[in-house]
């Protein structure tokens, strides 16, 4: 290996690749990031019902986390250049469509089908990395290029939100097409087509992909509808879901060609980044919630006060590529994930004493831990989930791992809003302080949970692993980590 590919530097080619799926990755977070902000002035405009609302969201996320493995395999059988360019160009078209709608069934229906294009185009995405960039010290500086820049749409769309939101809420969905009418014809010129495999071209597991495309589809839907239905409905979805997920296992087990390789799931590795990931989104985004109703139900902030407020979130947008290298190529990504995660618990117990009249300084430190913890156990999450796993099964990996942080985001969200529901006795600002400190509890104990689980992960074996920090290949060393 030339000293130059051991550092990790990249050609120009791989940096057109490595640009082109950062920008699809960006896209999905600013996507998601302004809808959230603009739905205010989409309720007001449209007549919507806290209910369709709500909807409107759910459409996204049914979408996106019922269809991910489905979506991840189908890169690994049909060809990832191919999955990717093809679904980017549908979410280009429904997410404009969006911005048409006039009734809730035109939003909620383009919602859903832009969901479902983000899960057949974000792993194979991730995959393209993966199979493009060969596994050590390349690939991690990509993963974690990568990973700062889902984030850094995220936090970049809160503020752009408010902003398109306060000239039209339907700007918020023709940005996103301006956006991807770029990234297509990059994607076309510098995306390569990759060699076919055995596998490509394959039948995809119809039994298989509908078992378990309805499975995360009610579970997702039975944990995001919690809050706004009766028990029995919810349990009977949530009943419904794990049926399927049964279904699925037994029919995986018969399959000659199984959607996902039930072997895979003895990588303990993965298994335990999927599971942290899990639960560290679940914290993540349970606690932003409860962040953004508090400043704007309690503090009366406007929209766009809160986006600014949370920007600093974004850091991680900057430190992921720059600083998590060095971390991990010194302390391995075991260490790394087990840090962030650790970092995240400090953050959420940070914000528990939460007051009425809290300035923005004394919820800056909160807000800037969770964003180098962030930056400290997303990327090094990613690449323990995709280590070690088959050229062939990168999409199936990649899927797995969306799904669990989709999953888990459902699961946070829809905890912190029963704990946050059932601890407010009135509208009184004391009574709404109480409901925020109570469900603040609840992504603390996930981060923590999480934290956990990582641990585990130093006392696997140790692999000799760099991560390019800048070095030569003789500055280098071999380093023993955990994975």
């Amino acid at each position: 290996m030339s000293p130059q590919k051991a550092a990790g530097a990249l050609s120009a080619r791989e940096r057109g690749v490595l640009l082109v799926l950062c920008g699809a990755i960006f896209l999905e977070g600013i996507d998601v990031a302004m809808l959230n902000v603009a739905l205010p002035s989409i309720r007001a405009d449209l007549g919507l019902s806290t209910g369709s609302l709500q909807w409107v969201m759910s459409a996204y996320v049914l979408g996106y986390g019922g269809f991910m493995l489905v979506g991840g395999r189908a890169a690994d059988l049909f060809g990832r250049r191919r999955m990717f360019v093809c679904w980017l160009l549908v979410f280009l078209l429904f997410s404009g469509l969006g911005g048409f709608a006039t009734e809730e069934w035109m939003l909620i229906v383009a919602r859903f089908v832009t969901g479902v294009a983000a899960a057949f185009m974000t792993p194979a995405g991730l995959s393209l990395i993966t199979t493009s960039f060969e596994e050590g010290p390349r690939r991690n500086k990509a993963l974690l290029f990568y990973s700062g820049t889902a984030a850094g749409g995220f936090s970049i769309g809160l503020v752009v939100g408010g902003l398109l939101t306060s000239v039209g809420w339907r700007w918020v969905f023709f940005a996103p097409v301006a956006l991807s009418a770029l990234i297509l014809p990059a994607a076309l010129a510098f995306v390569p087509r990759q060699p076919r495999t055995g596998r490509e071209g394959r039948s995809i597991d119809l039994t298989g992909g509908l078992t378990i495309t309805a499975a995360v589809v009610l579970l997702v839907l039975g944990v995001e509808r919690a809050t706004h239905t009766s028990v029995a409905w919810t349990a009977g979805t949530l009943g419904a879901g794990l049926a399927f997920l049964v279904a699925f296992v037994v029919a995986e087990r018969r399959a000659a060609s199984p959607l996902v390789r039930l072997g895979l799931f003895r990588n303990a590795a993965l298994v335990r980044a999927n599971l942290a990931g899990l639960l560290f989104a679940a914290g993540f985004f349970g606690f932003q919630f409860l962040v953004v109703l508090y400043l704007q139900e309690l503090r009366d902030w406007s929209t766009l006060q809160t986006s600014f407020a949370m920007i600093v979130v974004g850091v991680d947008a900057v430190l992921s590529p720059l600083l998590t290298p060095r971390l991990v190529n010194r302390f391995g990504n075991a260490r790394v994930i087990l840090g962030g995660l650790l970092l995240a618990s400090l953050s959420y117990a940070l914000f528990l004493p939460v007051g009425a009249d809290w300035t923005y300084l004394a919820m800056f430190p909160s807000l800037i831990a969770l964003g180098i913890a962030f930056s400290l156990a997303y990327g090094p999450l990613t690449i323990v989930a995709t280590e070690g796993v088959r050229e062939e099964e990168q999409g199936l990996a990649g899927g797995l791992l969306y799904t669990s942080f989709q999953f888990g985001a459902a699961i946070g969200l829809s905890t912190v809003s029963a704990v946050n529901v059932a601890a407010t006795a009135s509208t009184s600002p004391a009574a709404l302080l109480g409901g925020y400190r109570a469900a603040l509890w609840v992504p603390l104990a996930a981060a923590l949970l999480a934290s956990l689980v990582g641990a585990f992960g130093l006392r696997g074996r140790p692999a000799a692993a760099v991560v390019a920090s800048g070095g030569s290949a003789d500055q280098t060393a071999e380093i023993p980590v955990s994975r």
